[in-house]
């Protein structure tokens, strides 16, 4: 959680100095600007998140365990212990990111056919946008995904 906290703003700054860049460095010290950056943005993640992870279990208790108190008796906390003490539930944790890969696989399978299409739509239309022709061949697999989407049902 506390890498998470971290590193969204710090990836939201990255992307707003890519797209500044162009326009703001000379192309001559874009590349090493761009690393300065990169280096500047890794520094502050490193520096940060074990400053946010010590704060986030001293503060843990005290919002969580407040929460918790009030919205579950003795008695409930008890018996939340045991289920998350219990080896099934152990087990079940353990196979999380299995299920995980497992869903993805089949959600990507399933949406690939609407999904591919469009993004191609996207691509030819900031492709058109920027000036940029698209190779023809780069059209000719986006026929051969469609039907793979009855094969996958």
């Amino acid at each position: 959680m506390a890498r998470s906290l971290v590193e969204q703003p710090a990836a939201d700054l990255m992307e707003r100095a890519a797209l500044a860049l162009p326009q703001r460095v000379a192309p001559d010290k874009r590349e090493s600007t761009a690393r300065d950056i990169q280096a500047d943005v890794k520094k502050f993640v490193d520096d940060t998140v074990p400053l946010v992870r010590e704060r986030a279990i001293k503060v843990a208790p005290l919002s969580a365990g407040a929460l918790l108190e009030e919205k579950f008796t003795e008695d409930e906390l008890r018996q939340v212990v045991t289920v998350l003490e219990s080896p099934a539930f152990v087990k079940f944790q353990q196979i999380g990111p299995e299920m995980k890969n497992v869903l993805v696989e089949k959600l990507l399978a399933d949406t690939r056919g609407t999904v591919e299409p469009r993004l191609r739509a996207l691509e030819q239309s900031i492709s058109k946008r920027l000036g940029i022709e698209e190779p023809a061949a780069a059209t000719a697999p986006a026929k051969s995904a469609k039907p793979a989407k009855p094969a996958s049902k």
